[in-house]
């Protein structure tokens, strides 16, 4: 990661809810997730809101390194309709070597839909996959 990276980054990024990214599309093979309203899905909402900081850290990152979520601690206060945007913003509060520490804001066009924090690591993504395919190695061994 360049030194140039300093807390106080912010980004803010915005997208328009399909329907492909609410509750029931989540995992579409347990009838609980299908049984649910057309809302925009937590677990859709938390990729959003990496996809935010991923963003904002794309210019500091050096050759070969990409950032991975490491922790996530967000509400989720209202729901949002497909066809509503949605706009993230996120405020870097804490950069500690590799380790990168988001504020985070979530509102629709309507109400404030999320607010917490979201933490990433700075990886190698060749050692990454080294060590993965050690781990699929090892779980084929089972």
């Amino acid at each position: 990661m360049k030194n140039s990276l300093s807390a106080g980054l912010e980004q803010t990024l915005t997208y328009r809810v399909p329907l492909e990214k609410t509750v029931p599309r989540l995992y579409p093979e347990a009838a609980p997730f299908r049984d649910m309203p057309e809302v925009f899905a937590t677990g859709f909402m938390v990729g959003f809101i990496e996809w935010a900081c991923m963003e904002a850290l794309a210019p500091y990152l050096e050759e070969g390194e990409r950032t991975v979520g490491t922790m996530i601690n967000v509400t989720h206060e209202a729901a949002t309709p497909p066809g509503m945007e949605v706009t993230v913003r996120v405020r870097c509060v804490a950069i500690d070597g590799k380790r990168t520490l988001w504020e985070i804001e979530a509102r629709d066009e309507l109400d404030l839909i999320s607010k917490g924090t979201h933490e990433r690591f700075t990886i190698n993504l060749e050692k990454f996959a080294a060590r993965l395919e050690t781990k699929v190695a090892a779980g084929m061994k089972l």
